[in-house]
């Protein structure tokens, strides 16, 4: 592995690991601990039975808390912005490598059964045609471009739903229009069908991708903990997809006790990630 790329995935690996603290530690004690006193577990609660009045009254007297719970929730998933296509790589590469090592292996063997004139003919037939790369391309690596592509919708989809919402309950909360703070009952619930059915529904299905292709070679190319990663991709993955599947089931709410559990054993997953990232070594 070039000393760039491994430079840049070790960046990335403390940002992945930054950002998961902030989902597993740094949120939840801002939300008992700052929010809690102040009723935001009433009044988020209030919502998922559609009753939108107290959480918009709560809002308007606690702006300045919301912006920063919000913002603290951007900023954990905007640092895990490029971990799909850093993972991409990661499996391309040891995937190719394996190939390449295989057929090096199988050439080796082959000079080996020939004559030594017979050898240095080949060789040299070698030189002219071969350009070092394996000759039939991975033919995986499309499964992992899809997972790839995925989590990176799903976690733009997730920011940019994430952040409308979070501009309009602030618009609406200071508005005093009788007609406009009750379209929250019918745009509310879009948001949450954008951040915690599409987003998170998207991403889980990446991080699913992704585990599968780990796992289907597991310790024949990974080393164990890499295996043991890629088993809790897809578990990680099926999570989110079913916190998804719960959300979009119950009508009119923000989101489902699923969500808040797979949201947290994603923060452990990625911050697993980050720590393998930040301990790669370059090849001797």
């Amino acid at each position: 592995m070039k000393r760039s790329l491994l430079a840049r995935l070790r960046s990335n690996g403390i940002y992945y690991i930054i950002a998961g603290l902030l989902l597993l530690l740094v949120i939840p004690l801002y939300q008992v601990l700052i929010l809690g006193p102040t009723g935001f577990s009433a009044a988020l609660d209030a919502t998922g039975s559609g009753r939108y009045t107290a959480y918009l009254t709560w809002i308007s007297a606690h702006g300045l808390p919301f912006l920063i719970y919000r913002a603290l929730l951007l900023c954990a998933f905007f640092l895990l912005i490029s971990f799909p296509f850093n993972l991409h790589r990661i499996i391309v590469a040891q995937e190719l490598m394996a190939q390449q090592e295989r057929e090096e292996e199988e050439r080796l063997a082959a000079t080996n059964l020939e004559g030594n004139t017979d050898s240095e003919e080949n060789t040299d037939e070698g030189d002219e045609e071969g350009d070092g790369l394996p000759e039939h391309p991975w033919r995986g690596k499309g499964f992992v471009v899809l997972a790839a592509w995925l989590g990176l919708i799903g976690l733009s989809i997730y920011l940019i739903g994430a952040a409308a919402s979070t501009i309009y309950f602030i618009l609406v909360a200071s508005s005093t229009g009788a007609a406009i703070q009750n379209s929250v009952i019918t745009i509310a619930p879009i948001f949450s069908i954008i951040t915690n059915v599409l987003g998170t529904g998207m991403l889980g299905l990446g991080c699913l991708f992704f585990g599968g292709m780990i796992a289907r070679t597991g310790k024949n190319l990974w080393p164990g903990a890499w295996v043991a990663f890629g088993y809790a991709s897809l578990f990680i993955g099926a999570m989110l997809c079913i916190s998804a599947i719960a959300v979009i089931s119950a009508a009119g709410s923000g989101q489902s006790t699923l969500t808040t559990i797979a949201t947290l054993l994603f923060a452990i997953w990625i911050i697993w990630l980050g720590t393998m990232l930040v301990r790669l070594k370059p090849e001797p």
